[in-house]
């Protein structure tokens, strides 16, 4: 195992893989939480097939958990993995690739059938081989023993098969010093009603636990050091609950109704489920027929002075393009969640992408400006969520948030924000008409250009808007030198809003040779590698603003003699940043379905130096 991991016990990354119904999820999910309930910084990747069910045991339907635990500032889930558990041969074999020479493998000895190597396409059985002697190799019969451990239990033995993940956890549980005493006690919310399930499976999480505490597997268990410099109120939390929370913490914050209009699609749903439980904070989630019918009904609940959400992915967003520009046209407020993954149409539907930057920023007919932001983390999708809404209510237009994939599933731990600490936020004042005075839906506030967001059934501010060029009273307008006024306009109001971003943050020196410029959730692997170079030679800088774009963004590329941005697309911010600034630009692509290792970013930074 990892040298550091006995002496430090600073930080450590685990996978936990199987097949689909193997419950890997769940149980990567359950000892993350409990890790950072016990203090501990964890970043977690969920990877995990398309297909809802692929035959047992095949190479195709393997899914995986993995996370990094540490004591202090966990950037990323990990490059390589110090445990890797796998329930079947081919777990070994499709995720044998992460884990490091010298590393822990926990294997299911009593998956490895004759039939089960077959379909994973081995000639030899790998415990038998010496092809596994760089690693560590703890092999349980870990069916085997979770049967014994239920035999007195009525269930049928699919359903005793079901529980060995909660032995796998069980031992892993004490090889890293977790209590399981609030696992157990989880296990029963979880499976409320089915005490059937809830005993087998706390039967089964005792066993693997007594399991490793009995035999001693390994030399000493792990125990990973608290996060000391925390303080406050945390919990832990994924990227989609994350959004979730911040739209209903807005909708508080700016005294409106919050109204979801959204179309189920991979990896954004979860928003929808999320909202669709809290009804009792003034929510109304409407799942539609299409993506199209989604986005009209959000922006007819715009119109009538609520909130207004979309959620959705790629495809869906590119349905989405022509209400967007309604949107732009009507100027209502509107926040477009998409949770990006690998395209283009279907592409790799679980795999993480930032691949509709270019489709965000102009990917719609006319010149349609729009705000879009990014958040760069888990936890960081509240904070730009809210900030998204606030933007759209203040200066009544659609804004655009980019997450994706990673970040919707990757949970982390976060501090839970005071309400007083949030801004409030800001919306268009009501002009006040004197008598006679003839409301006008297309007058603009001077400093922020926004119109005014009025509600239909105010007596006296009648008015329409519609796709249609309109003038100040709202009437049709087909007379050109007005439509060049509008059309500068609503440039010149999303290019005010750089006005109000805040300074940008440079991790390192404000000039020097390379700047890393990264958006999105790309931050985690850059941060580490620029930590792990350790050169003044090398800085980072991430934006959460990519249109506008910082106004001193400018004066910090010409601080370096050379950008390097790395994108999990074909170099799409590249192509924004040359089109406002001639700075010399080195790209650094990926798009495998996949974030970013540390090793990769900074195998090129070395590079370069």
């Amino acid at each position: 195992m990892n040298k550091n991991i006995h002496e430090n016990h600073e930080v450590i990354c685990i996978r936990f893989t199987g097949d689909s119904g193997d419950g890997m999820q769940l149980t990567g999910d359950r000892l993350a939480k409990l890790s950072a309930i016990m203090g501990n910084d964890v970043l977690t990747l969920a990877d995990f097939p398309a297909e809802i069910r692929a035959p047992a045991g095949s190479l195709h339907g393997i899914s995986g958990y993995q996370m990094t635990i540490g004591s202090n500032n966990v950037f990323t889930s990990g490059d390589a993995v110090d445990i890797l558990i796998a329930m079947n041969p081919a777990a070994l074999k499709t995720n044998l690739k992460f884990v490091k020479k010298g590393g822990t493998l926990i294997l299911n000895k009593s998956s490895f059938t004759t039939r089960n190597l077959e379909k994973a396409k081995y000639t030899q059985n790998p415990l038998d081989d010496n092809s596994l002697e760089s690693y560590r190799i703890i092999a349980i019969e870990i069916t085997k023993l979770t049967r014994e451990s239920l035999k007195d239990s009525s269930l049928g033995m699919k359903n005793k098969d079901r529980c060995k993940n909660f032995f796998a956890l069980g031992v892993v549980c004490w090889l890293l010093s977790r209590n399981i005493d609030s696992t157990i006690k989880w296990i029963s919310e979880k499976f409320k009603n089915k005490e059937l399930i809830i005993e087998a499976n706390q039967t089964t999480l005792k066993s693997g636990y007594n399991f490793g505490y009995s035999n001693q597997l390994f030399s000493l268990n792990i125990p990973i050091k608290k996060n000391i410099n925390k303080s406050g109120k945390y919990r832990y939390i994924n990227g989609n609950s994350a959004i979730a929370l911040s739209l209903v913490c807005a909708s508080y914050k700016s005294n409106r109704k919050l109204f979801l209009g959204s179309y189920p699609i991979t990896p954004a749903t979860d928003i929808l489920h999320e909202l669709s439980n809290l009804k009792q904070f003034n929510v109304t989630t409407y799942q539609a027929e299409d993506e199209i019918a989604a986005i009209g009904s959000s922006i007819g609940a715009a119109f009538a002075g609520s909130l207004a959400v979309t959620t959705t992915s790629g495809p869906g967003l590119a349905l989405k393009s022509e209400l967007i520009n309604l949107a732009v046209m009507t100027e209502l407020p509107l926040v477009i969640i998409n949770v990006q993954r690998a395209g283009p149409s279907t592409g790799l539907p679980t795999k993480t992408e930032q691949s509709d930057l270019l489709q965000s920023l102009w990917g719609r007919n006319g010149e349609s400006p729009i705000v879009v932001l990014a958040p760069s983390s888990p936890s960081d999708c509240f904070d730009v969520t809210y900030e998204a809404s606030r933007i759209a209510c203040k200066y009544m237009t659609p804004v655009i948030v980019l997450s994706d994939g990673y970040l919707a599933n990757g949970s982390e731990s976060w501090k839970i924000p005071k309400l007083d600490e949030l801004s409030e936020i800001i919306t268009p004042p009501t002009p006040k008409l004197s008598d006679g005075e003839q409301f006008l839906p297309n007058k603009r506030f001077s400093s922020t250009l926004s119109r005014a967001w009025v509600s239909p059934g105010n007596k006296g501010f009648e008015h329409r808007i519609g796709g249609l060029e309109s003038d100040e009273a709202g009437r049709v307008s087909y007379d050109g030198i007005y439509h060049q006024k509008m059309v500068d306009i609503r440039q010149d109001k999303i290019n005010g809003i750089a006005r109000e971003i805040k300074p940008l943050k440079i991790f390192g020196s404000a000039k020097g040779k390379i700047l890393i410029l990264g958006w999105g959730s790309t931050f985690g692997a850059i941060r580490q590698a620029v930590k792990n170079i350790n050169s003044d030679l090398v800085s980072h800088c991430h934006l959460r603003f990519i249109n506008p774009l910082p106004i001193d963004l400018k004066s910090i590329l010409f601080s370096f003699k050379k950008i390097l941005i790395p994108e999990n697309n074909l170099g799409q911010l590249a192509i924004k940043i040359k089109s406002e600034h001639t700075v010399e630009i080195e790209s650094f692509p990926k798009v495998q379905g996949s974030p970013f290792l540390v090793s990769e970013i900074e195998l090129k930074i070395r590079s370069l130096l």
